[in-house]
């Protein structure tokens, strides 16, 4: 099992005065909140559920300790180095400083302080400082980022400009040497919903976008292009403008923190989004979380997944069964699985589109872990392979991550991977439905894994539900795992063929699972 590492929790985008004031009377700065509601079914209708929020659920499940005593801060200030146990939880409460409702008195003055204006860069040098007196204060090698929204974007600007732009001399820990890299400080970063490529608009042709940004509205030019080159960007690398083909989603450097460790938890839910009375999710438009758009929410490359919960709210994505799910898995998962479609070969006809879907479940949670899918505006696009591309170009389903330590009634970890493929014709643009059939697909299947941690390694067995003629709460996997091509210590790779409803995709046509430590 990874090490149990310190968490330190940073919340999202307040606004102006009055939103920073409502968030700083939060103690836990929302990583506390729960909810009451999931929506279930075909239809979406909401039932009764009730998730306790992450904030409860790593004390009760994870054991990990909250520490307070009027203060965290005060708290860690108390203590002497390395006497805090590692397994804590830490808030960064970066508005604290730009709230109205404390009085400031001013050194060796009987006259009080104006609140500090937030900076972004500010907060990201702040949270610096909060990480490094954890880490004395804990003596733990490195803590663990979790973040919700703008948070994510604090958590980026330590890790890629912070850090780098300081000088040596500063970077000195007592017994860990000279830290140089983000990766020195912080050993994995979560993030919910975080804009990590800004904020865009549904419509004005980028109009609003460019006001905000020029403007300042509300603060909001911070998920604009220019301000974020500014606080992404190191010293070294900074110009005066963003390059041409500057992307803020991309990971500049892989030594100073590996894109690896980076999870991105993507809403797909606009609808149930209430923020500004549901005007922002309609500004914003259906292919998001009712603020972040779908394909901004994600850092390239990195770990990710797609839950159908909202930026926030009663149906929002930190506090969810889903998000927490995730979370715990990323955190203290200690097997690594990905599952990718091998050796297609599509029926090729002129203007024809593939799409896939996948769903992510695992045995003993009520929710799914992982849903990417046309109807929630994500599905994963099948290019055409070109003349170029080599023979076995995998298409990527899904990456997520077991944890064997979970407590279950089985040996083996089960999840399923739902998998559809469906086809839609095109002709100069335009979709023809002449021979489409709705809520029907040219394959659907749900591939049963059971996957097992051994001595000498993972192991695993993989059969499709089509296969199976016993309810599946009945099925037991039987015989040797599955032949592992593998021979990398701890690793371990292995083919499952399409069952004979997907032989038109290639004869060769396969699942191909992968697992690794974590």
């Amino acid at each position: 099992m990874p090490t149990r590492l310190p968490i330190i929790y940073v919340r999202g985008f307040a606004g102006g005065t009055g939103g920073i004031n409502k968030a700083v009377d939060d103690p836990f700065y929302g990583f506390n909140l729960g909810s009451t509601h999931v929506r279930v079914g075909g239809s979406g209708d909401p039932i009764f559920y009730q998730f306790e929020s992450p904030l409860l659920r790593l004390v009760t499940d994870m054991h990990y300790s909250v520490f307070v005593e009027g203060g965290q801060e005060n708290y860690l200030d108390s203590k002497a180095s390395g006497e805090i146990p590692a397994d804590s939880i830490w808030i960064h409460r970066f508005y604290d400083k730009s709230a109205s409702t404390w009085e400031r008195r001013k050194q060796d003055a009987d006259t009080s302080e104006d609140p500090e204006e937030f900076q972004l860069e500010r907060a990201a040098k702040d949270l610096l400082r909060l990480v490094e007196k954890v880490l004395d204060k804990t003596g733990a090698p490195r803590v663990h980022l979790v973040a919700h929204s703008m948070g994510g974007l604090i958590c980026r600007s330590m890790i890629q400009r912070t850090i780098p732009d300081r000088p040596p001399a500063d970077s000195i820990r007592p017994g860990f040497g000279v830290l140089t890299r983000a990766v020195d400080y912080v050993d994995r970063l979560f993030t919910y919903g975080t804009p990590h490529g800004g904020i865009e608009f549904g419509f004005g042709f980028g109009l609003i976008e460019a006001l905000r940004d020029e403007f300042g509205l509300g603060g909001g030019d911070i998920f604009g292009p220019e301000r974020m080159y500014a606080y992404l960007t190191p010293s070294r690398l900074r110009q005066d403008r963003p390059p041409k083909n500057w992307d803020p989603r991309n990971n500049p450097d892989e030594d100073n923190f590996p894109t690896e460790r980076i999870f991105c938890v993507v809403g797909t839910n606009s609808e149930d989004y209430a923020a500004a009375l549901g005007m922002s999710s309609r500004a914003v438009g259906v292919k998001s979380d009712g603020l972040v758009q779908i394909e901004n929410a994600l850092v390239t490359d990195a770990n990710h997944a797609y839950v159908h919960r909202s930026h926030s709210g009663r149906y929002g994505m930190v506090n969810s069964e889903e998000g927490y799910q995730n979370l715990i898995r990323f955190l203290f998962g200690d097997i690594k699985i990905t599952a990718d479609l091998a050796d297609l070969r599509l029926p090729d006809a002129e203007g024809l589109t593939w799409q896939a879907e996948t769903r992510v479940a695992v045995r003993g949670l009520p929710v799914i872990l992982h849903e990417q899918v046309a109807g929630h505006h994500c599905p994963i696009l099948i290019e055409t392979r070109r003349p170029e591309d080599p023979a076995d170009r995998p298409v990527p389903l899904v990456t997520s991550y077991l944890w064997s330590q979970a407590a279950r009634q089985h040996d083996q970890m089960r999840y399923t991977l739902h998998v559809r493929l469906l086809s839609l014709q095109e002709n100069r643009g335009i979709f023809f439905w002449r021979d489409h059939i709705e809520q029907s697909t040219d394959f659907d299947d749900v591939l049963v894994i059971d996957v097992e941690q051994r001595p000498t390694g993972v192991v695993g067995w993989a059969k499709w539900a089509s296969e199976i003629d016993v309810p599946l709460r009945d099925y037991q996997p039987s015989g040797d795992p599955l032949v592992d091509h593998d021979d990398r210590a701890g690793a371990w790779s292995t083919r499952v063929p399409l069952p004979v409803s997907g032989r038109f995709l290639g004869e060769k046509a396969a699942v191909v699972l992968r697992g690794s430590p974590a």
